[in-house]
């Protein structure tokens, strides 16, 4: 394997461990709490229905719920727009799971040893391996 593709495997397999690590439980972890603190507010709200000033606790509760599940569904839609827009969503899908189908290519660079040569031989360039430069030919 050469130095380019063990970069290509080892970027390949940070990005998963990334994945799997970090970003996936922190957007399940924050949206949980969100979802916990709605739910909490609607049980303070209810069981509050006499006082006033648990009823407002719950209705507090109840907006920061709401706000941070706007933001964490913001947040992901954000995400898959910049992702869409730019082309990503085949690389970061294989990157989820670098073992899916159609995965094999994505992570992996373009040959750059024995291409073709394209032109006219008699002129001495080597088209197929533009960073050798030109050959000149004598007379």
């Amino acid at each position: 394997m050469n130095p380019q593709q063990t970069a290509v495997a080892e970027a390949t397999s940070f990005v998963a461990k990334l994945n799997e690590v970090i970003i996936f439980p922190t957007i399940a972890l924050l949206s949980a709490v969100a979802f916990l603190i709605f739910i909490w507010g609607c049980f303070e709200y209810f069981i509050n229905a006499a006082n006033e000033e648990g009823r407002k606790k719950g209705v507090k509760n109840i907006t920061f719920g709401i706000i941070g599940l706007v933001i964490m569904v913001s947040a992901f839609a954000i995400l898959s727009i910049f992702t869409g827009t730019f082309g990503l969503n085949e690389q970061l899908r294989c990157a989820d799971d670098p073992n899916s189908g159609g995965c094999e290519g994505v992570f992996s660079l373009p040959s750059t040893t024995g291409g073709p040569t394209t032109g006219n031989p008699s002129e001495g360039t080597n088209a197929g391996n533009p960073g050798e430069g030109t050959t000149v030919e004598g007379p």
